[in-house]
């Protein structure tokens, strides 16, 4: 079991397609990297990754519908913001390591960093109703859900036929 929440951890890494290093150290400045939806940081980092990531990108695109003029506006905002998270989620897992040496202290940042993940989570969705109509928004949220879903469900099952 261990195994395939290995494999889950480093796919949905490779998903985000970022560079973890670069979104730390920005993270830890306190400003948002303004990348370019088809720069470095945006690129994943395996060709598995890739596919993952074109695959999101389709079927979330395909859910939404979206007009051209709103595909335009939203694909970098919707990148930055899944670069966003995944910077927070690459923090938390470090602060999960075994490594932590206070038990108080990795809790108070768990919550911190569980903060920073909703304060996101709301800053985009304001940046997301500026492009979108609500029904769209409640729909890209529903659409990230069911993709998730879907790929742990997928992951799982190949690691049952591989009798892992």
């Amino acid at each position: 079991m261990s195994k395939l929440f290995k494999y889950i951890f480093i796919t949905i890494l490779a998903v985000a397609g970022i560079d973890a290093v670069a979104q730390v150290n920005n993270l830890r400045a306190g400003f948002r990297s303004q990348a370019a939806p088809n720069t470095q940081m945006n690129r994943p980092r395996t060709a598995k990754g890739k596919k993952i990531l074109e695959a999101r990108n389709n079927f979330i695109g395909q859910q939404l519908n979206l007009s051209d003029d709103e595909s335009k506006k939203f694909w970098p905002i919707y990148n930055q913001y899944q670069q966003d998270l995944t910077a927070v989620r690459i923090l938390k897992r470090a602060n999960n390591s075994s490594t932590a040496a206070n038990g108080t202290e990795q809790v108070d940042k768990e919550i911190a960093y569980e903060k920073q993940m909703v304060e996101i989570r709301q800053r985009y969705r304001d940046e997301f109703m500026k492009i979108l109509p609500a029904e769209k928004v409640s729909l890209l949220y529903k659409s990230e859900r069911e993709f998730t879903d879907e790929l742990i469900k997928q992951l799982s099952e190949r690691s049952i036929r591989a009798g892992n």
